[in-house]
């Protein structure tokens, strides 16, 4: 954009801000009057997009979240703003005019969550209206600039053979993957920030029949199977004065009592896990969740850290684990950033009663490797403990 229009483009943008009007045509040409300038149909339409996305939209990212295979926008600056395509994090030509605009953009989409960011508030966490999922830091707390990092709802959920086609997982690991659904098996889906969690969840339950009643209880929703029956609780933080907070350990508990078919905890990630591995245990099947771990190997230490903060022994926790939850599969990414199930473990207790994580199934690109805990997921499958 050039100096002269970006400059008339702020002079109208404060003529609307002072008056309150919304960016219609009529109100942008009115301003632009008042400037004593008269523009064609044509520039006014476009002055008039740029305005609104810049008003009330998210600005230069707009056209970046209307990506549908973007599901992270970072912006470190003015001229620094990344997308993650599924690829691996990739540099784009969008840019701010300078650390104002950056600014002013994060704190307008924490207003449109209901947020406050502010020198009294330097960081927000928060849910968009349209489901994006918002973090923004300002200084002092930022000292280069404001940061802002908004995780993108997936605009359609995927098949598995879409993700069998991505290199997502081999065509004989989809199968597996059917197998554990069909068979209600209970499991949780492992792997770091970004690895691709929420997508594999999401087609999973996607798999599960028809007849079948989800309950999904998240922080902010992400999930979105493709699947007639779903319904959905979503935790809530506490207002100002601090109370009213509504937790997703109680929301377990509310959607025990809503008759779920397959209890789905979007992320296990505190005192929630005591209920779910109870629900697990007492005829809950089905039922599965998210957790962010390193490796399969690390999902028991996992679960035992959020249980003991929550007042569960570790004996007791590893005992439920082993009775109530019958597989891991892990996600990864790739040294070129592409999304992958790296295996299937079962947890297995050992002489010492602790369970631990062993590889049933590892996935190469194109192949299943059977490892020794093969044996204990077929059982399962076939409907045993052995």
């Amino acid at each position: 954009m050039s100096r002269s229009k970006s400059a008339l483009v702020e002079r109208v943008r404060g003529r609307l801000i002072a008056s309150g009007a919304e960016p219609s045509p009529a109100k942008v040409a009115e301003a632009l009057r008042e400037e004593g300038l008269l523009v064609g149909d044509e520039s006014l339409i476009a002055l008039v997009a740029q305005l609104r996305s810049e008003l009330a939209g998210a600005g230069p990212l707009e056209a970046l979240m209307a990506d549908e295979f973007v599901s992270d926008v970072l912006v470190n600056g003015p001229d620094s703003v990344w997308v993650d395509r599924g690829r691996g994090l990739e540099a784009t030509s969008v840019s701010f005019g300078d650390e104002t605009a950056v600014r002013r953009l994060a704190q307008r989409l924490a207003a449109r969550a209901g947020r406050r960011l502010d020198d009294a508030s330097p960081y927000v966490d928060a849910r968009l209206p349209d489901g994006a999922r918002l973090h923004a830091v300002i200084p002092p707390v930022a000292p280069r600039g404001t940061c802002i990092s908004i995780r993108v709802p997936r605009k359609r959920g995927f098949s598995l053979p879409e993700l069998v086609a991505a290199g997502m997982m081999p065509d004989e690991g989809a199968r597996w993957l059917e197998q554990i659904v069909a068979r209600r098996l209970a499991f949780l889906v492992s792997g770091g920030t970004g690895a691709g969690k929420t997508t594999l969840l999401a087609t999973l339950l996607s798999l599960v029949p028809d007849r079948d009643r989800l309950l999904v209880v998240e922080d902010s929703s992400e999930l979105d199977p493709n699947h007639p029956h779903v319904v959905r609780l979503e935790s809530r933080p506490p207002n100002v004065e601090g109370v009213g907070a509504v937790t997703l350990r109680d929301l377990v508990r509310q959607a025990l009592r809503m008759r779920p078919d397959r209890l789905v905890l979007g992320e296990v990630r505190g005192a929630e896990v005591v209920e779910l591995l109870s629900a697990l245990n007492t005829g809950h099947e089905g039922g599965c969740g998210t957790l962010h771990a390193n490796s399969a190997t690390d999902v028991p230490a996992r679960l035992e850290a959020l249980a003991l903060a929550a007042g569960l022994p570790r004996a007791a926790l590893h005992a439920q684990v082993a009775a109530g939850l019958d597989a891991v599969i892990h996600v990864d990414r790739s040294a070129n950033g592409i999304r992958l199930v790296r295996e299937v473990c079962v947890l297995v207790p050992q002489d010492d009663h602790l369970v631990r994580s062993v590889t049933a199934l590892r996935f190469g690109e194109a192949t299943v490797v059977h490892g020794p805990g093969l044996g204990r997921l077929k059982a399962r499958l076939a409907g045993s403990d052995s």
